[in-house]
């Protein structure tokens, strides 16, 4: 019986399993880390009451949400209403399926994993316009809203920043796009492509919807936004697909601009879990940093900078090619 299940599938089950483990364990680390990183930007201690330096803390807040009464807002529609954390949270599982961790560890090795990671986080939008619609709530719906134009907005100079690197490597294997570049950081893309990086972190920020781009919570004016009506799991399932969908922009730049796993010395995961958690702190730090921008200073970003900028960037690279 259990030959004439393929391997294939047996990884993948697998890589699903390691991937919930992964995702699980990330928000905990993630939640500590905000905390303490918040605190000492603001100069404050952060959690500290909770186990020791305040370890215990996010423990204490997953068994509170785990406990929360779930209800359905009246006149909202409950199918739908429960349905869209779900949405939220399964493309996460897919995305990471096609993200290469190391020179042998690696769920699914497609030639189009590219362009599979960003159909499957367009889905997020979704979810999200979905969770604002049916809420019957009015700070749900504009944070709904909100989403759909930031997001709808910033995936183009996101794409377009994605493209030079796609045609200096030919490929939309992420695998071999790592693998295309070397060892050392004078090798990697950020190097050859510096504006392009830039563009990509920046409108990564923005689809993971992470301050100064955060409009579609914004707790001072919208409560909090999309998810105001969302409390115990629900509320648990659109919290850890966030941090999901930040480890993956974290892990996408690190293999397009950063080399992936590959590192002065033996390249592994190391490396690579090394880049990506570096390029999380830094998302950390720009949140309790900067304020949150208006919401016309936020498409102006993107209409009047990135996406020219991006264009610019694209058809200078496409020249040097050419030549």
């Amino acid at each position: 019986m259990i030959e004439a299940i393929p391997t294939q599938l047996i990884i993948v089950i697998v890589g699903l399993v390691a991937t919930v483990s992964f995702i699980g364990l990330n928000a905990i680390l993630l939640v500590y880390l905000e905390r303490k990183v918040a605190g000492f930007i603001h100069r404050r201690p952060g959690p500290y009451e909770v186990g020791p330096q305040g370890i215990l803390q996010p423990f204490a807040d997953g068994l509170k949400l785990v406990g929360k009464q779930i209800f359905t807002p009246t006149g909202a529609d409950s199918f739908l209403y429960w349905l869209a954390p779900m949405i939220s949270m399964a493309p996460a599982l897919v995305c990471f399926l096609a993200i290469p961790f190391g020179p042998h560890l690696k769920i699914f090795n497609t030639n189009v994993g590219m362009v599979l990671i960003l159909a499957f986080t367009g889905i997020n939008v979704l979810a999200l316009c979905i969770a604002g619609w049916t809420s019957q709530n009015k700070y749900s719906l504009l944070g709904a809203a909100r989403d759909i134009s930031q997001s709808v907005a910033y995936e183009i100079p996101l794409l377009l920043s994605i493209l030079p690197i796609i045609f200096m490597t030919g490929t939309f294997n992420l695998f071999d796009i790592a693998m295309g570049q070397g060892s050392w950081p004078w090798q990697w893309f950020v190097v050859y492509q510096p504006l392009a990086f830039i563009i990509f972190f920046i409108c990564a920020l923005a689809e993971t919807n992470r301050a100064p781009f955060d409009l579609p919570e914004a707790e001072s004016e919208l409560t909090a936004g999309f998810h105001t009506e969302y409390s115990g799991m629900g509320f648990a399932l659109f919290f850890l697909s966030e941090y999901a969908y930040m480890v993956i922009a974290a892990c996408v730049t690190a293999v397009l601009f950063l080399g992936g796993f590959q590192g002065p010395g033996a390249s592994g995961w190391w490396w690579f879990l090394a880049k990506v958690y570096v390029l999380l702190l830094i998302m950390i730090w720009i949140r309790w940093t900067f304020p949150r921008v208006r919401f016309d200073q936020l498409l102006n970003i993107c209409w009047k900078w990135l996406i020219p900028l991006a264009v610019i960037n694209l058809l200078i690279t496409l020249l040097v090619i050419a030549l």
